[in-house]
């Protein structure tokens, strides 16, 4: 006979990380100013702003900011290239920096993080823009003007 289970609260693992969590678009969050010191180019700024206003950033602790700094930058970088090894180059740095922060699915799943989406997207798949297929009348199928 197998021994009983041990109540769920007096279990040792939990398998849940400690970074878990259901994030939410809170509104507008306060986007700080860009670093001083260089001529951004305008997909760097655009960046910046969707780093800051994104859904992921108030998880983000004060000292994450360098790590966004650094993504900005490389950005720029990437941007402002003059060759293909250079914007080769700053977008593998680019990829590993994103990681960091939990700006792509794979990071947000690796964090346990799970992005909360409104009700009514949720509902029916209509998230993806899909809706359920109706079903035509017996009368309509195409298949009986062939035989009739």
């Amino acid at each position: 006979m197998p021994a009983p289970k041990k109540h769920p609260s007096a279990r040792a693992r939990t398998n849940r990380a400690a970074t878990a969590a259901d994030i939410s678009f809170v509104g507008a969050p306060e986007v700080p100013a860009m670093p001083e010191g260089s001529d951004w180019h305008p997909a760097a700024v655009r960046y910046w702003r969707a780093l800051w206003t994104s859904e992921m950033s108030p998880e983000w602790l004060d000292s994450d900011y360098d790590n966004v700094v650094i993504c900005a930058y490389l950005y720029h970088d990437f941007w402002a290239a003059e060759s293909a090894k250079e914007r080769k180059d700053a977008s593998a740095e680019l990829r590993l920096q994103r990681k960091s922060l939990g700006l792509d699915p794979m990071a947000r799943r690796s964090l346990e993080w799970a992005i909360k989406v409104a009700d009514a997207a949720t509902e029916g798949g209509a998230r993806r823009g899909r809706t359920a297929s109706a079903q035509p009348d017996a009368g309509d199928d195409p298949r009986l003007a062939l035989v009739q």
